[in-house]
């Protein structure tokens, strides 16, 4: 509990006491109005003295409307008619459902408390010979910083010199730490855990990934769904409609019977305007809808998931059409040997290594991915007269053997018969001193969790399942095959997935949502016209990070069925609140109206229903995959 809470639950218990202490001496003794009501005014200004001074700076301010002028309109009548108690316990009651609302807001906000403690304090820069702990935000781009086991990573850049592993929980939800070496990338906000390391920095801190994370969650609350949207226009119209309500309850019965010759019974019609006002409270609804969103998004985040604000929440739950990225998304944007196919005579082996050796001087993706397949180092003396043919491949001497690599052209070009074509991926075709050696397939390796991303997106009710790429399109209907994509569209520009998506977009149902997913920076126009755009946090370039409306901080493509559930369960939470917390007020109501319920009916129908609702509210931050 904050200071602010435990001073709070103090007077609750010290007006607790003093109002049982009075409620036994008022059975034992008999005592005089003026002393009945000074006893009983005691616990009453102890517990409620600063609800009253709320209410009377909203008279004062023209905000006269609220929760406040409610208790107070409604204890203050209480008292003045005789029911000191009531006035009393009523007060005493709604400050307990305060608290208890106040410690449930408190609790969820822990969630988001544990992500902003990511925030880095410090780092740590050699200054004229000695190291010192600087500002963050002092610290240049590609400047070296010193991170020591235990001290949370500053700033984003590359590790040069010494080896560590990384927690990245507070990042991405994962527990399992991270291995991390000289030449990998570092982002701010995870923890280093075992070995001291030297990181050169590639970002400012203002646009390191954890000042960005930390940005996203701080404005997320700015975001309101159309279900808080609601409530707070609902409580605009409906308090000043019960206020007015209850003051027709509390004149109009009287002066009606007065005129029918009866007694007017002004105390039993005022005493039911005032229980009528108690229970009219909107309390529950106010408190428990933005305090579900705001459980549902402390969840998200504690799964590696940003939700942006909880207009977005809501709209993941209505989402029936998801469109993918391919690259980086689906994939892991990292080229891989897949496949190799020798003939000839010609082993695996020896494929790999004439095709690594003849590829040893480039430094392009693929001839990178053939040296890792190889998996040996390279003698270089091995080696001689590599050359370039553009737009074909690689010539090159290999023990004295010449050896061509590349694509058909180059096979074409010097004559070879190739047996069997393979449309997988890129190939690269392998001769040896004029007889065709064999074929290298190259492909970009799907992610490990796309699949049943893309089966727990179907089960979620996902009624259509879309994948945009710019890459052939045998290599995308080979991979839409593996995943279960339901519908592929291949070798685009970028203005063309604009062009597919305002075309589905066009197609769809009116309360249907489309959801696209993607990592580059060409995908940020396409993030930014989807209903819900989902970036990859990990990888993914700023812009497309900046453009989404969620953000997945592992790149996991199944965490977004997981954001799905998470919407939709907190949407649930939201309707059950609305739905409870009304249909007992209004029967409450009616039955206050009638002089059937009385003021302690009128307690369990504001705080019993507050904290109920309160309750079922933070169900919203234990939403499990």
């Amino acid at each position: 509990m904050s200071k602010k809470q435990q001073k709070v639950l103090k007077r609750i218990v010290v007006a607790l006491l003093l109002l049982i202490a009075v409620s036994i001496l008022d059975a034992l003794v008999e005592m005089p109005w003026i002393l009945r009501l000074a006893l009983y005014l005691v616990p009453y200004l102890v517990i409620g003295y600063d609800i009253l001074k709320k209410a009377g700076k909203g008279i004062l301010k023209r905000q006269v409307f609220d929760e406040n002028f409610l208790m107070a309109v409604a204890t203050v009548g209480a008292v003045c008619l005789g029911d000191y108690k009531e006035g009393a316990a009523v007060m005493l009651f709604y400050q307990i459902g305060e608290l208890f609302q106040s410690v449930a807001v408190g609790k969820s906000r822990k969630n988001i408390a544990a992500l902003m403690d990511i925030r880095p304090d410090y780092a740590n820069m050699m200054v004229d010979g000695k190291l010192e702990k600087v500002d963050p935000d002092d610290v240049e781009i590609g400047s070296e910083i010193i991170i020591n086991p235990g001290e949370k990573v500053p700033i984003d850049g590359v590790i040069t010199e010494g080896n560590t592993t990384l927690n990245t929980s507070a990042l991405t939800g994962e527990s399992l730490p991270r291995d991390a070496s000289c030449g990998d990338e570092i982002i701010s906000g995870c923890i280093n855990m075992t070995g001291m390391i030297k990181v050169k920095t590639t970002k400012e801190f203002g646009d390191s990934t954890v000042s960005k994370i930390l940005d996203l969650v701080e404005n997320s609350a700015m975001k309101k769904s159309r279900s808080e949207n609601f409530i707070t226009k609902f409580a605009k119209y409906y308090t000043p409609a019960v206020c007015y309500g209850a003051l027709a309850l509390a004149i109009l019965p009287p002066i009606v019977r007065l005129f029918m010759g009866s007694s007017p019974m002004w105390g039993e019609w005022i005493i039911r305007a005032l229980t009528f006002l108690v229970i009219s409270c909107p309390c529950a609804l106010v408190i428990s809808i933005p305090l579900s969103f705001f459980g549902g998004i402390g969840c998200a985040s504690s799964n590696g998931i940003l939700v942006k604000g909880s207009n977005y929440l809501e709209a993941l739950s209505a989402t029936k059409y998801i469109v993918f990225d391919k690259t980086g998304t689906l994939t892991k944007g990292v080229f891989e040997v897949t496949a190799s196919y020798p003939e000839n005579g010609f082993d695996k082996e020896t494929l790999l290594g004439m095709a690594a050796y003849a590829e040893s001087s480039s430094s392009h993706p693929i001839s990178l991915s053939l040296k890792k397949a190889y998996g040996q180092e390279l003698d270089l003396s091995r080696v001689s007269d590599i050359e370039e043919i553009a737009g074909h491949g690689v010539c090159a001497r290999v023990d004295g053997k010449k050896v061509y690599v590349g694509n058909m052209r180059l096979m074409q070009r010097e004559n070879l018969t190739v047996t069997t074509e393979h449309k997988e991926g890129t190939v690269c075709y392998v001769a040896v001193d004029g007889t065709y050696a064999g074929c290298i397939v190259i492909s970009d390796v799907v992610k490990p969790t796309t699949k049943d991303a893309i089966a727990g997106l179907k089960k979620n009710g996902i009624k259509k399942t879309i994948m945009l790429t710019g890459d052939a399109n045998e290599t995308a209907q080979r991979v839409a095959a593996e995943i279960g994509i339901d519908e592929v569209h291949s070798e685009l520009l970028p203005a063309d997935k604009v062009a597919q998506v305002e075309h589905i977009l066009n197609a769809k149902g009116e309360k249907e949502n489309l959801a696209f997913v993607g990592d580059g920076i060409n995908d940020a126009p396409v993030l930014s016209r989807a209903d819900i755009g989902i970036a990859m946090g990990a990888m993914g370039s700023d812009a497309a990070i900046e453009a989404a409306d969620v953000v997945l901080m592992d790149d996991d493509p199944a965490k977004i069925a997981l954001a799905m559930k998470i919407s939709v369960r907190t949407l649930k939470i939201v309707r059950e609140n609305i739905v409870f917390a009304l249909a007992v007020k209004a029967v409450c109501l009616i039955l206050g109206a009638l002089g059937i319920a009385n003021m302690w009916v009128a307690i369990f129908a504001d705080v019993g229903v507050m904290v109920l609702a309160v309750l079922n509210a933070t169900r919203a931050l234990k939403i499990r995959a």
